[in-house]
């Protein structure tokens, strides 16, 4: 069944895909795929009542409800039609910033030297995306692929990656980061998938939409596509179906004319009732941004519960999240040559990780013998003098409830590590003394810990997690039983 593809902002050649303006309030839960972009040139043309403030345009008062309430909706649209299960492709053209006004005035002096001055704030084109990192505006073309965007997108990029380029960087930390500067590693790409769907939110560097090529004379239809224009969007909406994949009303009343939408032909309700509207438009948004905010904030602060349940990319970034909480600098390495899940050290020692995730297996020693490979890569950087500890970070049978697996290593994988050295450290009791150190700062046992990964070899043990603050920080014996090492058995036994 073919794909019902909508476009927003922009046009592409196709019968079969509709086109929406940003203007118009459309539900996007009625297409498979929306390719969006940001185009907010109805609000920002000037107007005879529009002015300046800082520098910047400031919006008169319709428009400023318009442009606010336009990205309230998109945003909206955007977040459920992901977590829908659809795949929302955006394309980010230069950012526009205007002051809006925030619906409020406030007055000064009185008499004749009263003053009534009109409450305005900054308002962005990519206000309407439901996303929190901060961005730059910039503008370049050398990119490349980040290593979580290799396999999903290097098909697109072959295509049209010398034909894109980016008009933002996004904030360092921003996660889900596909696409990067070619130097300096700057996020100008994000991949956002749906946290109850298999939807995602895939923003990318913008591209010429409108180039001169893509379009022809024809004497009785006017402008038209021409055949460049045809197989460009052909192409391109093709890639996205290919990346779709590998993700898994009208009516008779006549619009009213702009002159029509005047202040000179306002009713005197319609203004009080627009000033309360344009107030109230603008609470909603900031509360619908605390919320955004405290939703992003709370599945931060969960990012650790990965330890107990997850493999690949996820579980490596809360072991490196876990480890500096125990004291670490830590951060995963990656050179073009040699890629290591996680390189830490301190002042008692430095090493060196890999990290392992089984659905219903123990952890065997083949990831032992990828951990001694990179150790010995890892010594032949030239900036490294001192070979660095192995820690093979294992989390088994992860589909198991913690306390009820069995050992998460192999017999084999346990006598090889102990014999040459390298420690072996279960995600889920990491996951119990990194549970412990969120609720209570304790520098000593966290040091402990620390020592335990450096000096032991084979299964590392945790101290004991100190009772009365454990209790408190996990609620259940089972986390503090699991962080001491006592064994699962034991601990399903002591509740």
């Amino acid at each position: 069944m073919p794909k019902k593809i909508l476009t927003v902002g922009f046009y592409l050649a196709g019968d079969d895909i509709e086109f929406a303006p940003f203007t118009q309030k459309k539900s996007l839960l009625d297409w498979d795929i929306v390719l969006f972009r940001p185009d907010v040139e109805n609000f920002v043309a000037r107007h005879y009542d529009d002015g300046e403030y800082m520098g910047k345009m400031a919006l008169n008062d319709r428009k400023s409800f318009e442009m606010r309430e336009a990205n309230a909706h998109w945003r909206r649209e955007i977040a459920q039609a992901v977590e829908a299960g659809k795949l929302v492709v955006g394309f980010l053209p230069a950012p526009v910033e205007v002051y809006a006004a925030t619906g409020t005035k406030s007055t000064s002096g009185t008499g004749r030297n009263q003053k009534v001055s009109r409450h305005v704030e900054l308002v962005t084109s990519y206000d309407c995306l439901p996303i929190t990192p901060r961005w730059t505006a910039t503008q370049g073309t050398a990119m490349t692929l980040a290593s979580g965007g290799r396999d999903l997108l290097a098909p697109y990029w072959n295509l049209f990656g010398q034909s894109s380029h980016y008009n933002v960087v996004w904030d360092s930390n921003a996660k889900g980061v596909c696409v990067q500067t070619e130097h300096g590693q700057k996020p100008v790409g994000l991949f956002v998938k749906g946290k109850v769907s298999a939807g995602a939110l895939l923003l990318l560097p913008d591209m010429d939409f409108s180039a001169e090529e893509f379009f022809a004379e024809d004497e009785e239809e006017g402008e038209v596509w021409s055949p460049a224009g045809e197989q460009f969007s052909a192409s391109l909406i093709g890639e996205i179906v290919a990346l779709s994949k590998a993700i898994a009303s009208n009516g008779e009343k006549t619009p009213q004319p702009e002159w029509a939408s005047a202040e000179e032909f306002a009713l005197a309700l319609e203004i009080e009732l627009r000033q309360q509207l344009l107030q109230a438009e603008t609470e909603l948004e900031k509360a619908q941004r605390a919320k955004e905010e405290l939703s992003r904030q709370l599945e931060d602060a969960g990012q650790l519960r990965a330890l107990v349940f997850e493999k690949g990319k996820p579980l490596e970034a809360a072991i490196i999240t876990a480890l500096m909480m125990l004291g670490f600098k830590a951060e995963p390495y990656e050179d073009g040559k040699s890629e290591f899940d996680a390189v830490f050290e301190s002042a008692e020692g430095r090493l060196l990780g890999e990290a392992e995730g089984k659905d219903n297996k123990a952890i065997n020693i083949e990831k032992l013998r990828q951990l001694s490979t990179n150790l010995h890569e890892d010594l032949q950087r030239e900036e490294v003098n001192q070979p660095a500890k192995g820690i093979l970070f294992g989390n088994g049978h992860r589909l198991t409830k913690p306390d009820e697996r069995p050992t998460q290593f192999t017999e084999k994988c346990i006598a090889s590590a102990t014999s040459m050295s390298y420690g072996l450290v279960s995600t889920d009791r990491l996951y119990a003394v990194a549970q412990y150190l969120s609720g209570t700062p304790d520098d000593e046992f966290a040091r402990c810990c620390r020592l335990a990964m450096i000096e032991m070899s084979g299964i590392v043990s945790f101290p004991d997690i100190p009772v009365s603050a454990g209790e408190a920080a996990s609620g259940i014996q089972v986390a503090e039983a699991i962080g001491s090492g006592v064994s699962a058995d034991t601990a399903a036994a002591a509740t």
